[in-house]
């Protein structure tokens, strides 16, 4: 679904508005290409609970923020967000994080003395820094801020370290391609929708079909509590693919866990073992059903 506004006595469709943190030509912002394609206007911001606040301010039509990395593991932050604002999850999908060293247009690789980027993005290019003991590692805000940053400057001895898509938003030059360490490393992103949305996103779906769904749950901590809550996923043979624990603000020593198993909410087993945890659990939530990637 589109949304159409006037513009000199004519109307036009305008693009729904997704929101993601960092700076244009972030990975997120390729996530949102992966899910959304170019049917969307990417809307960044500086901050994740700034994601969030334009959801629920309607001042974006969905927000796409990562939940977990290959290497890194989860964004805490993110899951504390799940909890505190009722959105949906609509779909997911996993970009390979690809980092490229960009500087400006003719800057030769051997003029280059230092590097910026976000510190995650240099500790996971640390073998290139290895074999080039000249460039020393500089950190920035963002990944795609830092290509930003030495393109709005001209730097002449410096580059960044980024995805390919910042190279193009902010016309700078792969210098190296595809320098991390590992190239197993990947992040898994959530696309957020309001409940009940009736903005129509027209998501990219994968080829397959089968379904993931992600919830989050308080047990008493009683001996046995957790051992009977996922108990009701084993009996149905449902496979869990993720269990998170989180504090649970306000109760010291007391946690929240977050599970993503394998089918939908609609599913009959699905259906069951969840009314078998309602049971047990102080507190239930679905966070959303989604095509698995």
């Amino acid at each position: 679904m589109f949304f159409l506004e006037a513009s000199g006595g004519a109307m036009k469709k305008r693009r729904p508005k997704i929101a993601f943190q960092g700076e244009p030509g972030a990975f997120s912002q390729q996530a949102i290409r992966q899910l959304l394609g170019d049917a969307v206007e990417p809307l960044p911001c500086q901050r994740f609970d700034e994601v969030f606040q334009m959801l629920d301010k309607d001042a974006a039509a969905g927000a796409v923020i990562p939940i977990e990395n290959t290497l890194h593991g989860s964004v805490h932050e993110n899951y504390d967000h799940l909890l505190n604002f009722n959105f949906t999850i609509t779909a997911e999908t996993n970009v390979r994080i690809v980092h490229n060293l960009i500087a400006p247009p003719g800057v030769a690789f051997s003029r280059i003395r230092r590097v910026f980027s976000h510190p995650v993005a240099l500790n996971q290019c640390l073998q290139f820094f290895a074999r080039h003991r000249r460039i020393e590692r500089v950190p920035y805000y963002d990944t795609a801020g830092s290509v930003k940053m030495v393109m709005a400057e001209k730097l002449s001895d410096a580059g960044a370290i980024a995805s390919a898509l910042a190279a193009d938003i902010y016309g700078g030059r792969i210098l190296r391609r595809s320098i991390e360490d590992d190239r197993r490393n990947f992040t898994r992103f959530f696309l957020l929708e309001k409940p009940g949305s009736k903005r129509g996103l027209d998501i990219v779906r994968p080829a397959s079909r089968e379904y993931k769904t992600s919830l989050v749950f308080t047990t008493r901590n009683v001996p046995g509590a957790l051992f009977r809550a996922i108990s009701a996923f084993a009996l149905r043979d449902l496979n869990l693919t993720k269990i998170e624990s989180r504090p649970l603000r306000g109760s010291p020593w007391e946690y929240l866990f977050y599970v993503d198993l394998v089918g939908r909410v609609d599913d009959g087993n699905v259906r069951r073992a969840l009314a078998h945890l309602e049971e047990t659990a102080d507190f239930l939530r679905v966070l959303g059903s989604y095509v698995r990637t």
